[in-house]
């Protein structure tokens, strides 16, 4: 398999507010079974630590189910285990673990994917806080039309008839 740019952002997933590659993902990448890196990686666990790789929550899992980047858990071949998920970071340890020249070279070059991945959110990042800016207006102008709206249908619905005494002299009642 051709490992490129794409091949690796497609891999990519932003999930607990950090940009982390699956163990099944990097484990294609890397040309091995995901059982031989995940063995590779717990038997260096020290090289490991919260913040370099976690286990996936069963909420998380269902959600990149749902949004069809891995398959469902029971059935047709699934996975039995919660997957693992590595940080940048991680997949840094990564060439420390794995030994071959292939996963040495696919390593350098998805370091280099996040740190383009990172310069192009730091050269944005005054356009994503523009667009920022124009959401919450938008989203108060929202609430002030609702308001607006709400006060327009109040004055737009009749109001209920008024009963009145009839207008006149009264009949004087029969004995």
């Amino acid at each position: 398999m051709e490992v490129t740019e794409q091949l690796i952002i497609d891999r990519v997933h932003l999930i607990r507010g950090l940009k982390v590659m699956l163990d099944k993902d990097l484990a294609e990448i890397y040309g091995v079974p995901t059982s031989a890196l995940n063995q590779a990686v717990k038997r260096n666990n020290q090289r490991f630590p919260v913040d370099f790789m976690f286990q996936l929550t069963a909420e998380e899992f269902a959600s990149l189910i749902s949004q069809n980047v891995i398959s469902k858990m029971q059935g047709r071949g699934g996975i039995r285990k919660l997957p693992y998920v590595f940080t940048e970071q991680g997949v840094a340890m990564l060439s420390s673990v794995l030994k071959s020249e292939t996963a040495i070279q696919v390593n350098i070059q998805i370091i280099r994917v996040f740190i383009k991945m990172k310069q192009v959110l730091l050269d944005n990042k005054e356009l994503f806080l523009k667009i920022e800016k124009i959401e919450n207006r938008l989203t108060a102008h929202d609430k002030d039309l609702q308001n607006i709206f709400t006060v327009l249908k109040k004055l737009l619905q009749t109001p209920d008839p008024v009963k009145r005494d009839p207008i006149g002299f009264p009949y004087p009642k029969k004995r």
